[in-house]
């Protein structure tokens, strides 16, 4: 999808085009969709991103120069347009003639800026490119390399920026779009690096970053900022020589500020540098709740996003149908809280309602339920079995079981407990003496609730003789 736009931004940016036979009309259209990708966040003019493209092929040509395109529509047109050209891969050549470019006011270029070469290749050249591509790196071009075919890696990290986990790629021409937000994420390290910048830009603030210029002997930083549509409301920060960055907060959403750094030097002059910086619509919280681990007398609530301009929250809670509400406070720093002493087996609306520290305030609810307490089994029966034998069986209990414990104390004999796993619902019960009564309970064993036992007496029958029978003596 569209990236945001990479603004605060100066350099000049080359494209080095295969634009030879060794390539295919296909990959030649898909490697100028790549380009256009990696350019579409970027603002261009004068004083923000200039590009251009120089042909590889029997003789290096460049499309257009670096200052004829500067707005992203015509510049993507310009790039839709551009034509293979056939030829020999002559890469050498064209870095050759890309150094001269990169430099050259009569092609756009501009002194004083950062320079990168993006070169999209499929790993063939018919002349060497080792000693052109150093001479360009010396003249402290960033070099970043694409290469969609099976390029001599040796030869290609040799040819890259260092180090060439950063400024190198292999990829098929399908799968360009993987690498390009790291790309650009590159190029922008590049050309960001030497001017005032804003990063990490929220609803409320933003970090301004700067090269080093000053150090902590030898001057400080005046910072000035305000809105651009109230530069009356300016405001200034110092801040020693030996800062390199400075976070802004408590800024107003959606708004677009301008920014001036004035470096207060003893040694040198510096000029003040200046960017600007939106910082984004309000974030809402909470826009999302989430009830989890319900028990019959609890549950755990949470919530997100959790927002440095919320002073605290209330968790509201009340059973329904009822009109009785209580009320929990949370510090603005956590975003869960577990509520506690409840009915079992009721419905709850829980609301989270966010205080922020402008005093506005924002709502979220959510329906609760707790567990039924105390499940317990159904319809406990007994079948005898042969002498001193019972089969006790049950129905299953409600809820997420565990398993059963069946317990029977014997009116002679040791009692004793049986653990059956949740599928098992008769148990065996033996040494059980006739003619007496005894006393058997099942209990179901759950996770997080207590289970109810179903307890019943049952009566062994005296042994009688058979009508008709004698025992013998």
């Amino acid at each position: 999808g569209p990236q945001p736009p990479i603004s605060n931004a100066e350099g000049d940016l080359l494209f080095l085009l295969d634009s030879s036979a060794s390539v295919s009309h296909y990959e030649f259209s898909r490697v100028k969709e790549f380009m256009w990708d990696l350019l579409q966040p970027f603002t261009f003019g004068p004083k923000d991103v200039q590009t251009s493209i120089i042909h590889i092929s029997t003789m290096p040509t460049m499309e257009f120069p670096f200052d004829q395109y500067l707005s992203g529509g015509t510049l993507r047109q310009a790039i839709r347009d551009t034509q293979q050209l056939m030829g020999d891969t002559n890469t050498g050549k064209a870095l050759s003639f890309a150094k001269e470019k990169l430099f050259s006011g009569e092609a756009g270029a501009r002194p004083d800026v950062p320079k990168v070469l993006v070169w999209v290749t499929d790993g063939f050249s018919t002349d060497d490119i080792s000693e052109p591509m150093q001479l360009l790196k010396d003249m402290g071009v960033t070099v970043f390399i694409v290469s969609t075919g099976r390029g001599n890696y040796l030869e290609l990290s040799a040819a890259a920026s260092q180090p060439p986990e950063k400024h190198l790629h292999f990829v098929d021409v399908d799968d360009l779009p993987i690498i390009t937000k790291e790309l650009q994420d590159g190029i922008r390290d590049v050309i960001q690096a030497n001017r005032l910048h804003a990063v990490d830009i929220t609803s409320s603030s933003f970090r301004l970053m700067w090269p080093q210029l000053l150090s902590q002997e030898t001057g400080y930083y005046t910072l000035e900022y305000a809105p651009t549509d109230d530069l009356a409301r300016k405001r200034t920060k110092q801040v020693s020589g030996a800062h390199t960055s400075l976070v802004l907060s408590n800024l107003a959403p959606e708004t677009t500020y301008e920014v001036a750094l004035i470096p207060e030097s003893n040694v040198h002059y510096f000029p003040p540098q200046t960017t600007r910086a939106t910082t984004l619509a309000d974030e809402i919280s909470p826009a999302q709740v989430l009830i989890s681990e319900s028990g019959p007398r609890s549950f755990h609530v949470s919530w997100a996003p959790l927002l440095d301009s919320v002073m605290g929250y209330q968790v509201l809670y009340g059973p329904l149908p009822g009109n009785s509400v209580k009320v929990l406070e949370v510090d603005g720093r956590h975003n869960s809280t577990v509520v506690e002493n409840l009915a079992p087996n009721t419905t709850y609306l829980v609301t989270v309602t966010a205080i922020y520290r402008s005093g506005k305030e924002k709502s979220l609810s959510a329906k609760a339920c707790t567990l039924e307490e105390g499940s317990k089994v159904r319809h406990l029966r007994f079948q005898d079995m042969g002498p001193n034998t019972l089969k006790a069986s049950w129905d299953s209990a409600d809820g997420e079981v565990l398993g059963y414990r069946v317990r029977c104390r014997r009116q002679t004999g040791p009692s004793s407990v049986l653990s059956v796993s949740p599928q098992v619902h008769s148990v065996l019960l033996t040494g059980l003496a006739s003619g007496t009564t005894n006393k058997v309970c099942v209990k179901p064993v759950y996770k997080d609730q207590p289970g109810q036992r179903l307890c019943r007496m049952v009566h062994m029958q005296p042994a009688t003789e058979a009508q008709g029978y004698r025992h013998r003596q």
